[in-house]
């Protein structure tokens, strides 16, 4: 073992669980992780900080508590609702779930986090790894467990977690090869009075229509996709989607006989 080797080594298993752990890379070695970040005039380009904590329980198949009491929400991912009073289970939500015990449950990982750090409900945003290096997000995609769910500003291993997907897909695995969760048309959207959970649809947009907060793909007089403004700059312009079958990925929601699908990343508009 390398001199190089060794100090990453050490430097990932011996550091304190509290202290930032740095991942780099330099030109001839590969990674090299340390314990600060590098200055400018260093030779080595820093990429990212991680901190180690121990998992204590796992909720669903996106989420778990560190043994601190904070929850943790995995970052680019979205897998199947478990049961419970508040929602019905949904196809492969236990599956995701126990696969994220067997694999995480009381044992160390190394959290990553992207620029949001908090959602909406105080859980941490995170990238979990095990000290192997394996990318847990990235593993539970690739095996067909969970689907991606890109959100800006986190853009993080995005093209990573897209093209683990796009395999998975090509493989049949996990939520791919279930019918529920294989492409609906038009008609079999609008048969929905209470639509639930994550789906695919194949639809065509025929115009655009914005307002304050949204730029909107018109699908139908009853159907559109909505786009938040802010996220604008990561899609292309919005008329290459027109007059063309795309498959949109998401959630639907109803109001008054209307249906939208909200989405903030263009990974989630398949087109043709």
């Amino acid at each position: 073992m390398n001199m190089r080797v060794m100090l990453a080594y050490c430097l990932l298993y011996c550091s304190p669980s509290l202290a930032d752990t740095y991942q780099s890379r330099d030109r001839e070695s590969g990674f090299v992780v340390s314990d600060r970040s590098f200055e400018q005039g260093d030779q080595f380009t820093t990429i990212h900080p991680r901190r180690e904590r121990t998992i204590a329980s796992v909720y669903d198949g996106d989420t778990v508590r560190f043994d601190n009491g904070q929850r943790a929400r995995l970052l680019g991912i979205n897998a199947p609702e478990i049961k419970s009073r508040y929602r019905a289970g949904q196809v492969g939500g236990t599956t995701a779930k126990k696969w994220l015990q067997q694999k995480l449950a009381g044992k160390k990982v190394l959290v990553e986090y992207d620029q949001q750090r908090l959602d909406k409900y105080q859980r941490q945003l995170v990238h979990l790894f095990l000290p192997s290096g394996e990318h847990i997000n990235a593993a539970m995609v690739e095996t067909g467990l969970v689907s991606s769910l890109i959100i800006p500003p986190n853009l993080r291993y995005a093209a990573d977690l897209v093209n683990a997907e796009k395999k998975a897909q090509l493989q049949h695995k996990g939520i791919w090869a279930n019918s529920v969760y294989q492409v609906k048309s038009l008609h079999h959207l609008l048969r929905q009075k209470k639509p639930q959970g994550w789906r695919r649809y194949k639809l065509m947009a025929k115009s655009l229509k914005h307002s304050k907060k949204y730029s909107r793909l018109i699908v139908s007089d009853r159907v559109d996709i909505r786009i938040p403004k802010q996220n604008l700059s990561v899609f292309p312009k919005l008329d290459s989607y027109l007059n063309r079958e795309i498959e949109v990925r998401g959630w639907v929601s109803r109001r008054k006989g209307h249906y939208s699908i909200l989405i903030r990343h263009p990974s989630a508009i398949i087109v043709d």
